[in-house]
């Protein structure tokens, strides 16, 4: 399915199916990469996070399954499957997985 490290383009999909969830551990799945952003398939086990940082990319972060809690500038905010939330860029950011969690990270870089 996956072709230098992306996913291969013209063949159909599923986000859950397509990554599985480790033990005490965050698995990701880069789906596209061009150079003003990218496309990444995320699995958290319960208990795993992101630690604060910054990116210079505005960031769709869409849950597939499970609970999240997105935190962004210090703000906490629960996310569950369905849901969706921009990251802004050049704002501080977490994530930490209140449940085991997938999501679709969708990177969009700022002019």
């Amino acid at each position: 399915m996956e072709k230098s490290n992306e996913f291969t383009k013209g063949i159909k999909f599923s986000f859950n199916e397509t990554i599985n969830y480790a033990d005490q551990a965050v698995v990701s799945k880069q789906i596209l990469k061009q150079q003003k952003g990218n496309i990444t398939l995320f699995a958290f086990d319960k208990d795993q996070e992101l630690t604060e940082h910054k990116t210079p990319f505005d960031a769709l972060v869409t849950i597939i399954d499970g609970k999240a809690n997105i935190i962004i500038d210090g703000k906490a905010n629960i996310l569950e499957a369905g849901e969706s939330i921009i990251m802004p860029a050049n704002i501080a950011h977490a994530l930490k997985a209140v449940e085991k969690f997938k999501m679709v990270l969708t990177m969009i870089k700022n002019d």
